[in-house]
């Protein structure tokens, strides 16, 4: 079960509970500064003055380093400083030097210093690394930056394994239980930094990184959630703005039920698409017939895994309905796993859930000592923080199922309980959904993918037509975000925009 609203880059995962990434937010702490250094507020300067100091850190090629923030902007002389994990990989050159390139993952609680030295510094196209130097940071909440705890990995395990698909009063109270017990652990493990990681204080720390870095205008490349950061910061230092590029892009005009119900949909349009595939393969384990017919089949074995789990290695987590419905929407992300996904249910519908307990554990990020990634926690922190719950109680879903069944008839139901997991969070929500204009700012690409999961098309379609100077770029296919993934029309646009200052017309189509 997952714990909010989650998006991703890398071909695993949204699990069944919850979803996806954040509306907007309005909130956070303080202030935003407007562009020009010397209209930085005084208690910000000492920050935004602030030297790096630069080490290697165990990734031959990358150099890594520490930047204070203040950990409330709304009082940053108060004396209480996070520290904020930075790391880039220099330009490699021949050629003019664009200064830097930040990236982002998504998530909300993706590490960017991990997808910078494990993709983006080394995968990006040749020619955008030698131009730029290719920067990341773990935002605060985030793996190395203060990161959010809440849960330890037995109790995440059993976190994951608690129905989310409720039949009774009985299976109502431990779902509601188990979100509880989230919330007040990540309450007791982080009150100090629980508050203040939204997304507009990570939009203010982009800033302060900008400006250390020695760049005049952010460029930025952002990914899922990513997207929604960096419209995020356009809309706060629109005058700051240099080549954004939001792939994958979120509405963030959308309240946190519509968002839920928008990504339920996505991936039903994504398991159709895999649907249509499977019962064109000698090995679909869910037969032949109509894309109707292959949901009808998966529906039914997970009410089978409902009532009783099959083994899958590990005795202390037997694969259950939740496990296994977070595999399938894990393999979802990219059509390059749908072979993956065949083979993991055709073992789980003969009785060994090793293969879709794998997939889940992949949307997890838990280790095979046990141990969980802090994405999950920090999923969740930053969510409940941007936008108010979309559902505050049991009942309040329950209106809403059927809306989410028909968004949804495999997934609905789950995701719609998933959704309730904000309602009993600690700390008040700072932000709220509301179109994000960016006024001012220069040409912003926006990438949509017409079949993808995780952020439907039309959210594409919506964040380009709010930013004063978004110009969307369309690519027809399967998967979540585009750059990256394959296709020569994408990824030439997107380099020429980069390397160039060229955006490409709106509305191109790849």
């Amino acid at each position: 079960m997952d714990t909010s609203r989650l998006l991703r880059t890398t071909g695993t995962v949204i699990a069944a509970a919850g979803l996806l990434l954040s509306g907007c937010t309005s909130g956070g702490s303080g202030v935003a500064a407007s562009a020009g250094s010397s209209a930085v507020p005084a208690g910000l300067r000492p920050y935004y003055e602030q030297k790096l100091s630069w080490r290697a850190c165990g990734v031959p090629g990358f150099q890594c380093s520490t930047m204070k923030a203040p950990l409330d902007y709304g009082n940053p002389g108060a004396g209480q400083d996070i520290d904020l994990a930075v790391a880039r990989r220099t330009a490699t050159g021949p050629g003019k030097k664009l200064g830097s390139l930040l990236v982002n993952p998504g998530g909300p609680g993706g590490s960017g210093i991990g997808y910078l030295q494990a993709y983006a510094g080394i995968g990006y196209p040749a020619a955008v690394r030698a131009q730029y130097d290719m920067v990341s940071f773990d935002p605060r909440g985030v793996d190395r930056s203060n990161p959010v705890e809440c849960l330890t990995g037995p109790q995440m395990d059993k976190f994951t394994q608690v129905d989310q698909t409720p039949d009774d009063k009985a299976e109502r109270a431990r779902l509601v239980a188990a979100f509880k017990e989230f919330a007040a652990g990540c309450q007791t493990r982080s009150q100090r930094i629980l508050p203040h990681v939204s997304t507009v204080d990570a939009a203010r720390d982009m800033d302060m990184l900008r400006e250390v870095l020695g760049d005049e205008k952010l460029n930025y490349v952002g990914a899922s959630y990513g997207t929604f950061l960096g419209a995020t910061y356009a809309d706060l230092f629109p005058d700051r703005v240099g080549r954004l590029v939001l792939d994958g892009a979120m509405d963030p005009s959308r309240p946190a039920i519509d968002l839920n119900r928008d990504q339920t949909a996505g991936f039903e349009t994504a398991f159709r698409s895999f649907a249509t595939d499977c019962a064109k393969q000698s090995d679909c384990p869910l037969g032949q017939g109509d894309p109707d017919a292959v949901a009808q089949r998966l529906k039914e074995f997970f009410r089978k895994l409902d009532a009783q789990s099959v083994p899958s290695g590990d005795a202390s987590r037997p694969l259950g309905e939740s496990l296994a419905t977070t595999g399938v929407i894990a393999a979802l992300y990219d059509e390059s796993a749908w072979p993956q996904l065949r083979e993991a249910l055709t073992n789980a519908m003969d009785g060994d859930g090793a293969g879709l307990l794998a997939l889940a554990d992949s949307y997890y990020e838990r280790g095979a000592d046990g141990k969980y990634a802090n994405l999950m926690f920090a999923n969740a922190a930053v969510n409940c923080l941007d936008q108010p719950p979309a559902f505050t109680g049991p009942d309040a879903v329950d209106a809403a199922l059927p809306s989410f069944e028909k968004a949804s008839p495999v997934f609905g139901a789950g995701l719609a309980w998933a959704s309730l997991n904000c309602g009993y969070w600690p700390v008040k929500a700072t932000g709220e959904a509301k179109a994000l204009p960016a006024k001012g700012a220069a040409p912003i690409v926006v990438v949509g993918t017409t079949r993808d999961p995780a952020t439907p098309y039309k959210w594409a379609q919506a964040l380009a037509g709010q930013l004063d100077s978004g110009t969307l770029l369309t690519y027809d296919g399967d998967g979540h975000t585009a750059y990256g993934r394959g296709s020569d029309c994408i990824d030439t646009a997107i380099n020429q925009y980069l390397l160039q200052g060229v955006a490409p017309k709106d509305g191109k189509r790849c």
